[in-house]
């Protein structure tokens, strides 16, 4: 028995080691099509190889890799394991077939949909819900086959206790498992981001300030011949325009200057009140022109220590980002909510417009990166540089053709 369930372990661990071994490292870790396989995969060969006990009962770990799939993926994910494990089940024949199938259509019904809010949780609410919703599955399973055959004596509740066991042990180190490739996967990102953000940063730093200097003498002397009175009307135009033009530059270095370290003359601490109604008020005009409604909502008391200059522009970069996401939907609804949380700031900035797929927010704060054929980038590229400053992490959650959702979470 014991050989036998160590095997099943085996089965089971093989997905996981797959991904580590060959996919953990790459820029898009997750294959749905793939992970579904090896999941079909190790589910088929845990119905060939039951757990036999010494009293004559058999239980497999079937429904680990089943729930698992379910759980992360969702339905469409889930009913290719459906159906492979009861065509393979009705294949091997036998008396539980039947309630097999029953019990497999219940658990693909209630488990996947369980799967959005699944997602959202904390990654020990994940590990403590999985391991419930395997022992409880289980459980359920025995119970109505116990009731089928007429069998609840003391081996089957002997039998019910090994595979509750069993099920809760195995799903928590599986959990454990994914939970640590998903937190190493985004360590790896938030890395490749700071160190990317960084090189960004003393660049422009160094760019704009070798550039300032010979704009400013040149702005100098074209303001000193723009008062002559030996130039002709036509020259003085066009000693304007490139004063202008001049004045452009000196912008577009400033908006550059916006990647490097905090100026200590915008620095201030506070609970980001102020920058959150200002940058509303700015936004106000342009939603309005776009039809989009705004709802704003602050209930923060927490203090932190930032450049108001960066934080300014990178809320008004993010709402104008979900402004111009609902062009195309004829307008819609922006809402902004400041809270905190756990000693920590937590900003959602939520609107309704087209979306993102999985593949364009993975590349959301790379230089020239934009979803916008007008875009540069830059805009996302500043708004990521400056929360970064502040040791925070910006989370995005989006659903093509329905909105996309930014989480802003600074720590205190």
């Amino acid at each position: 028995m014991f050989e036998t369930l160590l095997l099943n372990f085996l089965f089971l661990l093989f997905p996981v080691l797959i991904v580590v071994i060959f996919f953990e490292n790459r820029a898009y870790p997750y294959n749905n099509k793939l992970l579904v396989f090896m999941s079909a995969v190790t589910m088929v060969l845990c119905i060939a190889k039951p757990i036999k006990l010494e009293m004559g009962f058999i239980y497999d770990l079937r429904y680990i890799p089943f729930i698992l799939v379910a759980l992360f993926g969702g339905y469409w994910s889930a009913l290719p394991l459906y159906a492979i494990m009861n065509i393979y089940r009705f294949y091997l024949g036998g008396a539980g077939t039947f309630p097999s199938f029953l019990f497999s259509t219940a658990v693909l019904l209630l488990v996947p949909y369980l799967s959005k809010r699944f997602i959202k949780l904390s990654s020990k609410r994940r590990i403590l819900w999985a391991v419930v919703i395997a022992a409880f599955t289980m459980g359920m399973y025995l119970i109505i086959l116990g009731l089928m055959t007429d069998k609840l004596d003391q081996q089957f509740w002997r039998l019910t206790v090994y595979a509750l066991l069993t099920h809760g042990a195995v799903m928590s180190i599986i959990m454990i498992l994914i939970e640590q490739i998903i937190t190493n996967i985004k360590n790896r990102d938030r890395i490749l981001q700071s160190e990317r953000l960084n090189v960004v940063s003393e660049l422009a730093a160094s760019v704009s300030h070798e550039i300032r200097n010979p704009l400013t003498v040149t702005s100098g002397f074209l303001q000193l011949l723009n008062k002559s009175n030996t130039i002709t009307p036509e020259e003085k135009g066009y000693v304007e325009l490139s004063l202008l033009e001049l004045n452009r530059a000196e912008k577009i270095v400033s908006d550059y200057l916006s990647f490097a370290k905090p100026q200590s003359d915008n620095m201030v601490c506070s609970n980001m009140k102020a920058e959150a109604e200002y940058t509303k008020n700015i936004i106000m005009p342009y939603a309005t022109i776009h039809k989009v409604d705004v709802q704003f909502n602050f209930n923060n008391t927490l203090h932190k220590s930032y450049d108001k200059n960066q934080i300014q522009q990178c809320l008004i970069n993010l709402y104008k980002n979900g402004i111009e996401a609902m062009k195309e939907k004829d307008g819609g609804t922006l809402t902004i909510d400041i809270s905190e949380k756990k000693q920590n700031i937590v900003i959602s900035i939520q609107d309704t417009g087209i979306g993102m797929t999985k593949e364009e927010i993975s590349r959301l704060g790379k230089p020239y990166y934009s979803t916008k054929e007008e875009g540069t980038g830059l805009g996302m590229l500043m708004a990521y540089s400056a929360i970064n400053k502040v040791k925070g992490i910006i989370e995005v959650e989006s659903e093509k053709g329905k909105g996309t959702t930014f989480l802003i979470t600074i720590p205190t």
